[in-house]
């Protein structure tokens, strides 16, 4: 490991680590990253890749108008290196940016492990370290060791809840006379392929699913709770029998090509790969048995003979309660030199993670160079995230996606339609981060980094 006034040490080989890597060594920073895969394997991941994708192969919208494409806008003028692969590795998925996820890891793992500034070490870091700086980016498959290594710097416990990972299949094992291939409201270049459901076929369905065995908890697993808007598709069912129809299988913005009407329920397919031969089931994340997983996806028109490549899995996932840990500067508020970023800050979603890691290689910078970290700007997407998931109630915290309501209203938006507010917001937002950007490649060139 390099102890110098001009090393950064990153733990965590993901997209937070990978993307803050990246930012520092291109800043002429030498950095250390470590990564306990392939000596130590975590309960998720499949390959030894960097930024490897374990549960959705999507990094959200970028449709005009989400919050998740002006995240990714803002991104796009800090110059942030894995969205630039992201789009490089891209597939088609209508609004929303997906990639092929082993070219996508791949190019990362290549980019970073070629990088002169950067030394991958493959080996679990059960300490973080006292002197130097330090972004610690593991996310929520944090060991056990390291855990307890922040615990006793922040004094604060960890929270948990759990994340579920959806099915992939054969493409060509899908019943091609039984689906249809559309986006919603022909949004998109891409096709998603559609599993079209009457009323009957959803009711038996719904049934099927809801009494479907499920994998038990661990005892030590029973007090963590469930990310809202990543729920296993077996408990969303469990709410109600419509509930699946208002949610992942919402057949809105869809028409059967033969009867020109919209379906009673569908299931959507999304592309896994460049080469077009894997798809993965979209929102049906789940912790059901893998023997039921098959029994009861395979009562999905068109699945009836499917072949599942991965089936569905669920694991515990760890956040920092952030509100009272970390600063805005994602700094941690108990050892200044020790900065957190990904999903560990209770920040949720790819595009997220990436956000977090590139400002806190950012403040690391301003770290090595003797100088204060800096608070983004709450006008953007990046700094209302950052704002709210260290102020927000530390009682309730629980893991966010960018979204509209981060925003802080200026009076003169209030008047607004909600197009007209979100594209006001939009205009400020990268007139801001544009200011940011210039002010933080001036402050760097003043430090000489």
């Amino acid at each position: 490991m390099r102890r110098n006034n001009r090393s950064v040490t990153v733990v965590g080989g993901g997209l937070a680590g990978c993307e803050a890597a990246w930012q520092l060594a291109q800043r002429g920073i030498e950095v250390d990253l470590y990564e306990m895969r392939p000596v130590k394997p975590s309960p998720a991941h499949h390959t030894e890749f960097l930024a490897e994708l374990v549960c959705s192969n999507s990094l959200g919208s970028h449709q005009t108008a989400s919050a998740s494409a002006l995240l990714k806008e803002e991104l796009k003028v800090l110059g942030s290196h894995l969205l630039s692969i992201a789009y490089d590795c891209a597939v088609p998925a209508g609004a929303a940016l997906a990639v092929d996820r082993e070219s996508f890891a791949q190019a990362v793992t290549r980019s970073v492990l070629g990088h002169p500034l950067i030394t991958v070490h493959r080996q679990e870091l059960n300490e973080i370290p006292k002197e130097g700086v330090t972004i610690v980016a593991t996310g929520p498959l944090t060991s056990e060791g390291l855990i307890a290594s922040i615990v006793q710097i922040t004094g604060q416990q960890n929270l948990h809840f759990f994340d579920a990972a959806a099915p992939i299949l054969v493409a060509d094992s899908v019943d091609s006379s039984k689906v249809f291939a559309q986006s919603r409201y022909d949004k998109g270049e891409g096709e998603y392929l559609n599993c079209p459901m009457n009323k009957q076929e959803y009711e038996a369905f719904w049934n099927a699913l809801v009494s479907a065995e499920r994998v038990q908890l661990k005892e030590f697993e029973k007090d963590t709770c469930y990310f809202e808007s990543c729920l296993p598709v077996e408990v969303i069912a469990s709410r109600g029998i419509d509930t699946l129809r208002f949610g992942p299988m919402k057949p809105v913005g869809l028409v059967e090509p033969e009867s020109g009407k919209r379906p009673y329920a569908v299931v959507q397919l999304r592309q896994d790969n460049a080469a077009a031969d894997l798809y993965n089931m979209v929102g049906f994340q789940t912790n059901l048995k893998w023997g039921e997983q098959q029994r009861v996806f395979k009562l999905i028109p068109g699945l009836e003979k499917v072949e599942f490549v991965r089936l569905g899995v669920m694991h515990r996932n760890t956040f920092l309660n952030s509100p009272v840990v970390l600063n805005a500067t994602l700094q941690s508020r108990a050892q200044s030199n020790l900065l957190f970023a990904g999903q560990l800050t209770g920040t949720e979603g790819y595009t997220e993670s990436i956000a977090t890691g590139l400002i806190a290689a950012r403040n690391a910078a301003r770290l090595v160079a003797g100088m204060e970290p800096a608070v983004v700007s709450p006008k953007t997407m990046i700094g209302a995230l950052l704002r709210y998931i260290t102020s927000a109630d530390p009682k309730n915290f629980q893991p966010i996606n960018s979204n509209w309501g981060l925003f802080e209203l200026p009076v003169e938006f209030k008047k607004l339609s909600k197009s007209e507010r979100k594209e006001s917001l939009s205009v400020l937002a990268l007139e801001t981060i544009a200011a940011d950007r210039d002010e933080f490649q001036s402050y760097l060139s003043e430090a000489s980094i």
